[in-house]
């Protein structure tokens, strides 16, 4: 039986989604819900995938090469189809780490410059698959955060789009900590922008928006988010 705390943290998660979509006038299908699981326990994480949540962000390259394989070890005991897994990594990528991240991830949200994109190009055409990936913009201005400035966007997107390997699905952000709902609200309304116009600059739709997490998914969701990354609200403090 799945772990009450879990489960039912999940649907509250999930019932806000929908409530978040509802104001927006959206349809709650258009957001897909990523679950953090950084640094959770493996038995917590088997019963959200047990209440139907599949799509699991990590956000640090060495412990999810270890805890990939043993998820699926045990959701494999438990009778549930560890194929259904798709794995997100959210975190910062150095460029030494690329090489290990090649081929194990849904998509990689983190994407902070065209060298990256270009390391992850190599590497996707030498193993013969296509990586989904988003350009990560620091749109709160913060020294403190990763990501492109907003004015690098639409050069950066029309370069990473023409390269081989690598499929650039969009754009990935975060608002500051904290921030008041008129600020978050307008930060991710300016990512939905940004994206935009790189998209113009590309020659094609970048359909994803990743932003959002436990404490301000529904100013993002009404701003236009398509990916939220929340963890707390689902599994509680982490250890």
């Amino acid at each position: 039986m799945a772990d009450p705390t879990v489960a039912s943290r999940l649907d509250r998660v999930r019932d806000r989604i929908a409530a978040a979509c509802a104001r927006a006038g959206r349809s709650a299908d258009e957001v897909k819900l990523v679950a953090v699981s950084k640094r959770i326990a493996l038995p917590h994480v088997v019963e959200a995938c047990r209440a139907g949540q599949w799509d699991l962000g990590e956000n640090r390259i060495p412990e999810a090469v270890d805890r990939q394989p043993e998820l699926v070890r045990l959701l494999d005991e438990a009778g549930l189809p560890a194929d259904r897994l798709r794995w997100h990594f959210i975190g910062h990528l150095q460029s030494n780490k690329a090489g290990k991240a090649a081929g194990r991830f849904h998509m990689i949200h983190s994407v902070d410059s065209v060298s990256l994109a270009e390391k992850l190009s190599r590497l996707a055409v030498e193993i013969g698959r296509t990586e989904s990936i988003l350009l990560e913009i620091n749109i709160s201005g913060e020294a403190q955060k990763q990501g492109l400035a907003p004015g690098e966007v639409s050069g950066a997107a029309a370069r990473i789009c023409a390269l081989p390997g690598v499929d650039l699905r969009g754009l990935m952000g975060m608002a500051r900590y904290g921030a008041p709902e008129k600020e978050l609200r307008a930060g991710f309304a300016y990512l939905r922008r940004l994206s935009e116009d790189a998209g113009s600059s590309a020659g094609r739709q970048l359909p994803e928006l990743s932003m959002g997490m436990s404490g301000d998914f529904e100013a993002a969701i009404i701003e236009g988010s398509t990916l939220v990354r929340i963890g707390g609200a689902i599994f509680g403090p982490r250890p």
